[in-house]
């Protein structure tokens, strides 16, 4: 039996058939433990690589698919979400619990029950994307198109931030209201320092 046969990522294949996509689970030559380390083995860059991790906010449970090359911004998980209560990292008991799959290995599909899901927009620089596939050693083909059917998730544009000189983001253009000196009515020059 191949690790491509096993449990886990049996159950990432019969999500992508029961969703009616092909399976496009590929078995690597070693684990992989980074986005970096995933990209080089396929030939691709880390952004192209899906990092899917399980937060709690409050009692809660949610997927967040980020790109390889940004990392999750946790402060704004529950407004994304439009959830109320703290955000935490669950323990790998209560990821199991929940997905059937050790921290590690988290794919984005395959639960036995769905988890509200957020999807980094930044993934959507790439046609071809790759996401776990139950094991270190398989990743499946994917794109923001599929895994939006996949997992009936929502594209936010706040959910995640480049890695420190990994990317980079274009600025944002500035409407009238970010231009010019900021004047607060009814506060003269320099009285709002001291406030």
């Amino acid at each position: 039996m191949t690790i491509a046969d096993s449990e886990p990522v049996q159950k990432v294949r019969k999500a992508l058939k029961d969703a009616g996509l092909a399976d496009s689970v590929v078995e690597l030559d070693a684990p992989m433990e980074s986005a970096a380390e995933t990209a080089k083995a396929l030939d691709t860059e880390p952004g192209a690589i899906v990092t899917s991790r399980v937060y709690a906010i409050g009692k809660r449970m949610v997927l967040v698919l980020v790109a390889g090359d940004h990392e999750c911004l946790e402060a704004n998980l529950a407004a994304a979400f439009f959830l109320e209560g703290e955000v935490r990292v669950p323990s790998d008991a209560e990821v199991r619990g929940i997905t059937g799959f050790t921290t590690d290995r988290v794919p984005p599909v395959g639960f036995a029950h769905k988890l509200p899901t957020a999807i980094d927009r930044s993934l959507k620089r790439f046609q071809r994307l790759y996401a776990a596939a139950g094991d270190p050693q398989c990743v499946f083909k994917t794109s923001v198109t599929d895994l939006k059917l996949l997992t009936e998730g929502i594209v936010s544009y706040n959910i995640a931030q480049p890695l420190e000189g990994e990317a980079e983001v274009p600025p944002m253009p500035r409407n009238k209201t970010f231009t010019g000196e900021r004047k607060v009515p009814g506060v003269e020059d320099g009285a709002e320092d001291g406030a």
